[in-house]
């Protein structure tokens, strides 16, 4: 896109299997029709020979065709249907039926989203329904105030909860989150965190099981950001959604904010900008998760070389993104029961002094590291050392302090790269541990705004009035 950009003619490279994503993610980008040439095979399981063959075999020709044929050629027509048509009617199960083989839900019934049942649903926000939040960049699709109702009629959400929506719309169109990246193949997925004072009368919860369906706010609103990436940022199969396994949609994780303003703590959301005192809503594509069950001790130093054993076992080749993908942009997550953080403050230890007993305690072996980073996987050019990168300044002088391949090595580069939430049965001392996917869906919060909007406010036959 860079080359085309600049007037220069491109065909671009990539996987078999990755050319509805390619062609997608250019359309979203405002290069429908990009050439692509595709290479046979994956990769990393050829040999040199092999893949040198299937190169010279079958891409080449590709790239000598995408570099020569006519650019009008390669333009898709766009049959999908408008904001208002009726895209099937019938019973409650032809719906539903209807909606499965066009693949606009993730499996499970859902509401019928009416132009009816969507006007009601905006009918005392303010909004404009036609308002613009942003494009999507992995479609090329406006993200509008009628597409995110629509996706919240079907999921069952209230509309009291449509200013979570939006707010995590906007994440989803904010270019440092990059929704783009949402469908890579080891198949992390989007965690929402909500915190802020309105949490519990929005019917969040944050006590025990909360990260298991079954409170309605946590599961809808989770399934809401399912639908939509699926119909609006065009994560299915044959476009963005590459991944290997997957995972279930992961259920909204609310922070126990009455713990927090107990001993002290601002909220997740606090720490990565937003205003302490706001609701507000983190999103974050995670990949392992670890129970860090039964912690025991009633002092931190007894509880916190658990924890941080904990984090260092969830990690594995995302090192990657210390290291090789990115550089320093591995955030690992620990989720403390209250009881957990309870015991820290008690001790008067700040969210920061946690971060940083996280730091000593969250290691691995060097020569673990750098087989992670660049024997095991195939993401970090040249299998270096971790100590030939720390002495040339690529990585802080902690990973270079000797050349001994048994000494202990923190899985992320400083203390405040460590990020902690508090929630889960206030009775248990049990934590849970998240390795995160870098800049495949980077740390974004923003602030929800309950405030009744003062937009244009249009009729849905189009008449308008201030």
């Amino acid at each position: 896109m860079a080359a085309e950009s600049a007037g220069i003619p491109s065909v671009s490279i990539v996987c078999e299997g990755f050319e509805g994503q390619a062609a997608a993610t250019a359309r979203g980008h405002g290069y429908d029709g990009l050439p692509l040439a595709v290479t046979i095979g994956h990769v990393d399981a050829q040999s040199y020979e092999e893949m040198v063959a299937n190169f010279v075999g079958r891409t080449v020709d590709l790239v000598i065709k995408g570099l020569t044929a006519s650019a009008d050629a390669v333009i898709e027509s766009n049959d999908e249907p408008a904001a208002l048509d009726i895209v099937a009617s019938g019973s409650i199960d032809e719906i539903n039926q209807a909606f499965i083989d066009r693949g606009w839900t993730e499996g499970h019934p859902i509401v019928p989203p009416t132009r009816d049942r969507v006007e009601a649903y905006l009918a005392d926000s303010g909004h404009d329904p036609w308002k613009t939040v942003g494009v999507a960049t992995s479609s090329g699709r406006d993200v509008t105030i009628w597409s995110i109702a629509v996706n919240a009629v079907m999921a069952g959400c209230r509309a009291e909860h449509l200013p979570v929506l939006i707010a995590l719309a906007e994440i989803l169109v904010d270019p440092s989150y990059g929704a783009e990246h949402s469908g890579n193949t080891t198949g992390a997925d989007a965690q929402i965190i909500l915190s802020g004072p309105n949490i519990d009368a929005l019917g969040f919860n944050h006590g025990a099981g909360a990260l298991r369906e079954g409170a309605h706010a946590n599961t809808a609103v989770a399934r809401w950001l399912r639908l939509y990436q699926r119909n609006v940022l065009g994560f299915t199969a044959d476009q963005h959604d590459k991944a290997t396994f997957g995972n279930a949609s992961r259920i909204v994780l609310a922070e126990d904010m009455g713990c927090l303003n107990e001993i002290g703590w601002a909220p997740l959301s606090a720490d990565l900008g937003a205003p302490t005192s706001s609701d507000a809503v983190v999103l974050a594509r995670l990949n392992s998760g670890t129970i860090i069950g039964s912690v025991f001790g009633s002092e931190p130093e007894e509880i916190v070389a658990y924890l941080g054993n904990g984090i260092a076992r969830t990690a594995a080749w995302d090192l990657t993104h210390v290291y090789g993908l990115g550089h320093d942009q591995f955030q690992p997550l620990l989720v403390l029961s209250p009881i957990l953080a309870r015991t820290f403050a008690n001790a008067g230890w700040s969210k920061a002094d946690v971060q940083a007993a996280l730091f000593e305690h969250a290691r691995i072996p060097a020569i673990t590291f750098e087989r992670m980073i660049g024997q095991w996987s195939n993401l970090t050019a040249g299998r270096r050392r971790l100590k030939e990168l720390a002495d040339s300044g690529q990585l802080p002088e902690v990973y270079g302090e000797s050349d001994d391949p048994d000494r202990l090595v923190p899985v992320a580069t400083r203390p405040e790269r460590f990020l902690i939430a508090v929630a889960g049965d206030p009775n248990r001392t049990n934590a849970y541990a998240f390795s995160n996917d870098g800049p495949h869906g980077w740390w974004t919060a923003h602030s929800i705004d309950h405030t009744p909007a003062s937009d244009l406010v249009c009729s849905i036959g189009g008449d308008c009035a201030t």
